[in-house]
C-alpha cells in the first residue's frame, strides 16, 4: 500500500476524523470540555425528573451537605455514581456504574478504576512515562510481548492503553496478534476490517474504532485474520503506519502474539521501538521470559522491562 492509500484508510475510520486532529492539539485540548455541575450528571445517569432534582437541592440546604451526599442519602444515586460524576468534573474517564458499553470484565482500569489492581497499572504507566516513553524522546510505540498464549499479555496492553488514554491525550491501541485477536471482543468494537486488511493493501474506512466510554481511547482491531501474519508485518507498510500513527496520537500501544507461535514479536518489537514482557507468576519459565528479554536486546528497541501477571 502506497503512502497515500494508507493516510485515507486512516482518515477513513467514522470514529476519528483525522482532519481535526492537529488543531485540536495546536489548542492543547484532546478532547471537548464541557464543566457541568454534580446534579446535571447525576440527573442524567439516574434519569431523575426535576421533582426529584429540587428534592435532592432542598434535602441539601436542610442538612448542610454537598448535591451528591444528598442524592446518596435519599437513595436517589450510588455512591459509584457520585465517583463517576466526580470523575466528569475532573476530566477522568471511565465507564459509568452498571453501563460498561460493551466493556469487557478484565478491563479493570475502566469499570473499576480506584481498585488496588488499577493502581498498579497507574503505576506501570507512570514508570514508562518516566522510561521508555518519556515525552522528551522521540515518538515510538509499545510492544507488549510474552513466551506463551495465557501469559495475560493481551490483559496488561489493554488496561495500560485504558490508563494512558485517561491522562487527556489520545492513546491508540493496536491489536498486532494476529495469530489470537482478542482485543475486539474485550472493547467490543466490530472487526470487520482492521490491521491486516490495512496491511494488504484492502482497507479503506471503519478501521480505527473510539471506545465510548473512554473518549480518548482508540483502537484499532486485526480485522481479517491472514495466512500470512509474519509476512504482512515485514512489509514496508507496517513501518509507513506505525510512524504515522506516533504522530497523530500521544501514545501508541500494541498487542502481539506469543514468542512460542514464532518472530512475529521480536519483529514488532523491532519496528515499534520499544518493548516490555509479561510473564504469568506461577506459570511462567524464568527461561522463557530471559530468552525473550535477549531476544528484545537484539533488536536495538528499547527495552522497559518485565511485568509479571498475577490476574
Amino acid at each position: 500500500m502506497q503512502a497515500k492509500s494508507l493516510l485515507r484508510a486512516m482518515k477513513g475510520s467514522s470514529d476519528m476524523p483525522s482532519d481535526d486532529l492537529q488543531d485540536v492539539s495546536a489548542k492543547g485540548e484532546r478532547h471537548p470540555v464541557v464543566d457541568r455541575s454534580m446534579g446535571d450528571l447525576i440527573r442524567e445517569v439516574r434519569n431523575l425528573d426535576h421533582l426529584q432534582i429540587e428534592e435532592i437541592v432542598a434535602y441539601q440546604r436542610q442538612h448542610r451537605m454537598r448535591f451528591g451526599e444528598a442524592a446518596v442519602a435519599l437513595k436517589m444515586a450510588s455512591k459509584g455514581d457520585v465517583q463517576w460524576a466526580l470523575s466528569q468534573q475532573f476530566h477522568y474517564p471511565y465507564a459509568a456504574e452498571g453501563d460498561t458499553s460493551g466493556l469487557d470484565d478484565e478491563l479493570i482500569t475502566a469499570i473499576d478504576p480506584f481498585s488496588d489492581e488499577a493502581e498498579v497499572f497507574r503505576d506501570v504507566r507512570s514508570q514508562l512515562l518516566m522510561g521508555v516513553m518519556s515525552p522528551d524522546q522521540a515518538p515510538r510505540a509499545l510492544a507488549v510481548l510474552s513466551p506463551n498464549i495465557g501469559d495475560g499479555k493481551t490483559f496488561i496492553a489493554a488496561n495500560l492503553a485504558v490508563v494512558f488514554s485517561q491522562t487527556g491525550g489520545r492513546t491508540l491501541l493496536i491489536d498486532a496478534d494476529m495469530r489470537t485477536p482478542r482485543l475486539h471482543t474485550l472493547f467490543g468494537v466490530k472487526d470487520g476490517s482492521g490491521l491486516s486488511d490495512i496491511l494488504a493493501g484492502r482497507a479503506e474506512y471503519d478501521v480505527i474504532h473510539q471506545t465510548p466510554a473512554l473518549p480518548g481511547l482508540f483502537v484499532l482491531p486485526v480485522g481479517t485474520q491472514p495466512p500470512n501474519p509474519s509476512e504482512l508485518i515485514q512489509r514496508a507498510t507496517f513501518n509507513a503506519l506505525i510512524q504515522e500513527v506516533c504522530s497523530r496520537f500521544d501514545h501508541v500501544i500494541v498487542d502481539t502474539p506469543a514468542f512460542a507461535l514464532g518472530a512475529d514479536a521480536r519483529v514488532l518489537a523491532a519496528k515499534c521501538g520499544a518493548a516490555m514482557v509479561v510473564g504469568r507468576r506461577g506459570t511462567s519459565r524464568m527461561d522463557a521470559i530471559q530468552s525473550l528479554v535477549g531476544q528484545v536486546n537484539k533488536s536495538h528497541a528499547r527495552f522497559a522491562g518485565v511485568m509479571i501477571n498475577e490476574h
